[in-house]
This record gives structure tokens, sequence and C-alpha cells, in this order.
């Protein structure tokens, strides 16, 4: 007999046998402007879809990760970043048997405002901008009101919270502070963008030339693994066997997802050694000084002809200095070097 309730409604009660830590979609914040529901999605599936098809996402495959412009086809962009990031919490979400709808939501979608050239577009315009810029502000500007004209996506509160608060800055893993996204699928997705680029801008710098296999911290690899797949694979699990063991003890506090000591401690020695020998290396001086002067440029062409935005830039909310902002954090790294030089 065919029940009368709809595919949204069974999904939203298969839910119910979650882990009493996971959110639930119908029992949400809602969103800013409320919706008839899907029958077909819940909430949390559809932001899901709506963060899929948006032109930000989409642009996020000609955006750089850390190598700006590099030759060859296998370095990560923010798009395969973003991928890996989405598996990883997928993963760690089932194994927990919290909301995995929420924790992909959220993982697509924590990128997308991006700059190009990665972080030093992102420090150009933190400088240029009063008030700073910070690509998870930008984030949630995307999804909030530059999206679909100007309308913005109208996403729930638990997708939102988890897009604004997934960066750890200059947090040490778990450090104090680590824990201010709301939900717990919002932590897994923390800890999986950590995971994912721990692991990938090893390879890349190595694929680079930038460091070498033997320069990787032995007592990190001891612990580790030697390899990308078997590094990711001791950390995805022991997340889930150390917070398995903090759930079934009646976790207290806000932090629910973790690392065991010993784990912990190789994975911040990794991320350290990454900030020494490959962010702030300046290996990578020559491309990084060209991105700031293409940024600047931009920035200041569009400072004094506000007129040539494209429209639907100049409709957004905001002072000119805003919306001159939100234009170059959404440009691919290629659209911004053929835009600047046509003004050069």
């Amino acid at each position: 007999m065919m029940s009368d309730l709809s595919v949204r409604q069974r999904l939203e009660q298969a839910e119910e046998s979650l882990s009493p830590y996971a959110a639930r979609s119908n029992a949400g914040r809602g969103r800013m402007t409320a919706e008839q529901p899907c029958p077909l999605r819940t909430a949390f599936q559809r932001d899901r879809d709506r963060i899929i098809f948006s032109n930000a996402f989409r642009r996020l495959k000609h955006k750089t990760q850390v190598f700006i412009a590099p030759e060859g086809d296998h370095y990560v962009t923010r798009l395969t970043h973003t991928l890996e990031v989405s598996q990883i919490a997928r993963t760690i979400s089932r194994a927990l048997s919290l909301n995995e709808d929420l924790a992909e939501a959220i993982a697509l979608g924590h990128d997308l405002g991006h700059t190009p050239f990665g972080h030093t577009g992102e420090q150009v315009l933190n400088e240029l901008m009063p008030g700073g810029f910070k690509h998870y502000e930008q984030s949630l500007r995307v999804v909030d009101c530059i999206e679909n004209n100007g309308r913005g996506l109208n996403l729930t509160w638990e997708v939102r919270d988890g897009i604004l608060n997934h960066s750890k800055g200059d947090l040490e893993i778990l450090e104090e502070g680590w824990d201010n996204v709301s939900t717990v699928e919002g932590q897994v997705v923390k800890m999986a963008d950590l995971v994912a680029y721990i692991n990938h801008d090893v390879e890349d710098a190595i694929r680079a030339g930038v460091i070498s296999r033997s320069d990787l911290p032995a007592s990190t690899l001891k612990t580790l693994g030697q390899s990308n797949s078997s590094r990711i694979n001791t950390l995805v699990t022991n997340i889930v066997a150390f917070s398995t063991g903090k759930m079934e003890g009646g976790a207290a506090g806000r932090q629910v997802i973790g690392m065991s000591p010993e784990i912990l401690n190789a994975a911040n020695e990794l991320r350290e050694f990454l900030f020494a020998r490959v962010y702030h290396s300046g290996l990578e001086a020559e491309k990084a000084s060209d991105a700031r002067d293409i940024i600047l440029l931009l920035y200041r062409h569009f400072s004094d002809n506000p007129g040539e935005l494209p429209d639907e830039y100049r409709l957004i909310g905001g002072d000119n200095q805003r919306r001159i902002a939100d234009y170059i954090a959404g440009m691919t790294d290629h659209y911004a070097i053929l835009a600047a030089g046509k003004l050069s």
C-alpha cells in the first residue's frame, strides 16, 4: 500500500534513526525567507543542489588552491579541493550516523567566496577593503545576496552557519576557539577541510619541486603514513573512532569531533611544516607578485570607474567598494588575468 507521506517526509522520518548529535532537516532554524518544502528533497538536500547549480560553484574549477597558474593538469583547484572535503565529510558523517546531507551541503559551499590566486588574492583584498576581507564571510555573502541575480540562494541557517564558521584561521587543530561552528556536521566539515588540504598540498608541493618527499617530518610519516591515501585513511579512521568514543560517553560541551592526542600532534606537525616550507616560503614570490598587481589594478580601476561594473554587481547591496570586492572575488584566475590585460 502506497504511503500518504511525500518522499521528503519519508526521508525526514529516516533521519530520526540518526545519532542524537545529528541535525534534523525538519527541526532546524529555517530559511531567511520561508518557502514551500520540496516534495522530494529535505531542506539540506535542496541546499546542496542549489550550491552545485550556482555560478560560484562552477567557477571553482579555475581558481587556485595554493600554486598560482601551475603548469600541469594534476594540481588541486578549489573545485577538486571542495569535492575532496565533501567526500571526507560524508564518510565521517555516515560512520557517525550524522546528517550526511547537511555535511555535504556545507562542504560544497565552504569555499565559494575564495578569490582568484588563492590566499594571495585574499590578502590583497583584505588590505584594500575597509574592514578587511575574509573568504568565509564572502562565501556567506555569495549564497545570501550575490547568487541568483542578487537574490541569493536562501539556504538554511545550519548550512549558512557551517559555511561562515568553517575556517580555522591561524588556530592549531582543536585549539580554543575551534568550536565556533554550531552543528556537529559543521565540526565534521571543519575537520574534513583540514584532512584534505594538509595532504593534497603536500603532494602539490612535491609535484612543483618546492619540497621533496624526504623533507617531510619523519615522525609525522611514521604516525600518519607514507602515502597520501594512507595518511587520509589514518586521519579519518582516527576521527571516527575518537568521536564515536566521545559520543558514546555522552560528550559534554560543544566540541564532539576530534582526534586522539598522538594523531592530533602529528596532524599539527604536518600543518606547521606546510606553513613554514610551502605557504610562507616565498618560492612562488614572482607569481604572487604578479597576482597582487592584477588584483590592485582591477580594484583601482573599478574604484575610479564604478559604472563599468557588470549590471548584476551594480545591483547588489552595499557600497561601491563592497561591490568591487564582490566582482573581483568572484573572478577565476584566468578571467582576472584577461580582465587586467584589457586595462593595462
